[in-house]
């Protein structure tokens, strides 16, 4: 006779674990599941930093910020860890939406200063700045191998049961739940993980041995499974089917570059190009940010290769990575741009960029961070716990129906 959970979220990334803990929070019995071990390299949530970049204009974004910010905040009183470095952040270049994203901020509480170009590059030595600035002190780089760890050992403290190397095989969607066929590698409990007794019918729940399967059923499911969603979606028997916004997952391949002036200061930094001429040659925005240890990070937004997140190389496309090179060369004079390591995450990314937020009957779904999504997501966590007890509805832009 299969086990009897209430709520299972699939995928242990970012998301997943901030859902957990949010669940956990509120006395919810719930079980995480995720199919890699600890701290992997497969999805989008490795690495020691992310900018918490606060540049947004529309409203249901700036609320999210203003609520995320408090949250970061609270997350590291709870955990005593520091996951924030509030070094700032700085847009800039002939993006027409600066004002309106200073106008919006401002009105939220949330700093927001223009700045010239060469007062910019007074305070920021190793930034070439370009035609107009907008600096955000509310933003910085937050910290994703510290974050994780923080949110699951949270919600293990508080009941949650955390499985690593446990993957999704199938889920069928039934009148009353969701019925999951589990295969788990090494026995799925990862070190802080409870068990049993505050889960009614777990507590005789023996972890599988190696390499074998087991089928639960849960009142419910929550999907972050990332640039995996699709895959366990497009697989989902039953009655119900579970239609979303087409998921592109690509390989995305920032690098980190040298640094080559040891007297400058970084903020994080997001520079949007204009039409032609000097930005000919660009793919897309450019983000970057000080990663300690390992250099300046920069990087192409969105614009890597289409990839199956089962099959992929790691191996950076040679074309972008010259055309990286040459941008930093041209626009960041504080690093050596010949000297640099490739890095590689994913980007799971919708039509329009929005995220993918919404319940479809006993599934309830996150997706599509589209390489925005990190720096909230303890606001995110909190939005799949209001979907999955029913409390309130995510904004109607993360529609899975849009």
């Amino acid at each position: 006779m299969g086990t009897m959970l209430d709520t299972v979220v699939i995928g242990g990334g970012a998301m997943g674990s901030a859902a957990a803990w949010a669940l956990a929070r509120r006395g919810r019995q719930v079980t995480l599941l995720e199919q890699f071990g600890p701290g992997h390299h497969n999805g989008a949530s490795h690495g020691s930093t992310r900018n918490l970049n606060p540049g947004y204009h529309r409203p249901e974004y700036v609320a999210m910020l203003a609520e995320v910010i408090a949250l970061w905040d609270e997350l590291e009183q709870d955990s005593g860890e520091r996951l924030l470095n509030r070094t700032g952040i700085v847009n800039h270049g002939p993006d027409p939406r600066l004002p309106l994203v200073q106008a919006a901020l401002t009105e939220a509480g949330i700093r927001a200063e223009p700045l010239r170009p060469e007062e910019a590059a007074e305070r920021w030595q190793g930034i070439r700045f370009d035609q107009q600035v907008l600096h955000m002190p509310d933003g910085g780089q937050l910290n994703p191998e510290a974050a994780l760890p923080a949110f699951q050992r949270l919600a293990a403290a508080r009941g949650a049961e955390i499985r690593h190397h446990t993957k999704v095989l199938d889920l069928e969607i039934m009148d009353d739940g969701v019925r999951l066929t589990l295969e788990t590698a090494d026995g799925g409990i990862s070190e802080g993980g409870t068990r049993g007794a505050a889960m009614p019918g777990v507590a005789d729940m023996v972890p599988p041995a190696a390499g074998t399967t087991e089928v639960v059923t849960a009142a419910q499911a929550i999907v972050t499974a990332g640039a995996w969603t699709e895959k366990l979606l497009s697989g989902a028997a039953g009655r119900r089917k579970l239609r979303i916004p087409r998921l592109t997952v690509t390989q995305e391949q920032p690098a980190h570059f040298q640094i080559a002036d040891e007297l400058a200061v970084w903020p994080g930094f997001n520079h949007t190009p204009g039409p032609g001429g000097a930005y000919q040659d660009w793919y897309s925005p450019v983000y970057g940010m000080q990663t300690p240890g390992e250099g300046i990070k920069a990087g192409w937004h969105g614009v890597g290769p289409v990839v199956d997140p089962d099959r992929r190389s790691f191996l950076p496309e040679p074309v972008q990575l010259a055309a990286l090179q040459e941008y930093a060369r041209t626009w960041l004079p504080g690093v050596d741009a010949d000297s640099f390591e490739p890095i590689s995450c994913t980007y799971t990314t919708t039509p329009d960029e929005d995220f993918i937020l919404d319940r479809i009957g006993p599934v309830v779904i996150g997706a599509g961070f589209s390489g925005h999504g990190f720096k909230f997501t303890p606001v995110v966590g909190r939005i799949l716990a209001d979907l999955a007890t029913g409390t309130r509805p995510a904004p109607q832009i993360f529609s899975a129906s849009r």
